[in-house]
C-alpha cells in the first residue's frame, strides 16, 4: 500500500512538473511603456559584436522603416549619426553614452533605441551556407530613464539542401563565394527586424501615428 501511494504521489508530482514545463511564457510587461508612451524615437548606430565591420551601418539603414510603420516618428538616422560625429562622438560606443537629458533637450526625442548587433554575416557549414542577423534592442525614455521595452530578433537564411551531398557541397561553396563578395546579410536584416519588433506579445506596441494605436498585438 505504501508503495502504491508513493507511485501515485510521484505521478501527480510528475504531471505538475510536466504542465509547468509546458506553460507558455508570460507576455512582455508593457507597464512602463503605457505610462510613458513615446511619439518620437531616436535610433543610435548599433554596437557591433559581430566580425562584420559593415554590419553597423548596413543594419542601421534598415531599422527606420519598421519603426515608422508601427506609428512612430523616427529621427533620420544618417542626420543623427553625422550630428553626433561632428560633436565629438565618432563611434557607436561613444554615442550610446550620450546623457538622456541632452537627447531630450537638444534633439527632442521622447525615447532612444539602443541596438546591439550580436550576429551579422554568412557562415559556411560544410553542406550549408547560413546568413544570420541577430539583434537585441532597448527602448529607454529620455525624461525618466525608464526601460520602456526590450526585445531580441533573429533571422537566418540557408542555401538549402537537395539531399545530394555532392550537389549540396558545391551549392554551399558557390553561395559562400558569392556572399563573400557581397553583403548578403543586408537583406536578412528585414526579417530580423520583423522578429524584433513585430512578434506577438513581445514586439514593440503600435505608436500614436498608427490607426492601431492602443491595441495589443
Amino acid at each position: 500500500m505504501k508503495f502504491r501511494g508513493l507511485i501515485q504521489t510521484t505521478g501527480i508530482a510528475f504531471v505538475v512538473l510536466l504542465l509547468a514545463g509546458c506553460a507558455a511564457p508570460r507576455p512582455y510587461d508593457y507597464t512602463n511603456y503605457r505610462l510613458h508612451p513615446p511619439r518620437s524615437i531616436l535610433v543610435l548606430p548599433p554596437l557591433n559584436e559581430s566580425v562584420a565591420v559593415q554590419g553597423t551601418y548596413s543594419y542601421l539603414s534598415t531599422v527606420t522603416f519598421p519603426i515608422a510603420e508601427l506609428g512612430y516618428y523616427v529621427f533620420p538616422v544618417a542626420v543623427v549619426d553625422q550630428f553626433l560625429k561632428e560633436n565629438g562622438m565618432p563611434t557607436a560606443g561613444e554615442m550610446h553614452q550620450v546623457p538622456l537629458n541632452k537627447v531630450a533637450e537638444i534633439i527632442g526625442a521622447d525615447a532612444v533605441l539602443y541596438v546591439t548587433l550580436q550576429q551579422y554575416g554568412s557562415k559556411y557549414q560544410v553542406i550549408n551556407s547560413a546568413t544570420i542577423v541577430q539583434v537585441k534592442a532597448r527602448l529607454v525614455d529620455t525624461k525618466t530613464g525608464l526601460l520602456l521595452w526590450e526585445g531580441v530578433g533573429m533571422a537566418q537564411q540557408n542555401s538549402g539542401g537537395s539531399g545530394n551531398i555532392l550537389a549540396d557541397l558545391i551549392s554551399a561553396a558557390i553561395t559562400q563565394a558569392i556572399n563573400s563578395g557581397t553583403d548578403a546579410a543586408h537583406d536578412t536584416c528585414r526579417p530580423a527586424n520583423r522578429s524584433l519588433f513585430c512578434t506577438k506579445n513581445y514586439g514593440l506596441l503600435y505608436g500614436p501615428y498608427s490607426p492601431e494605436f492602443g491595441k495589443t498585438k
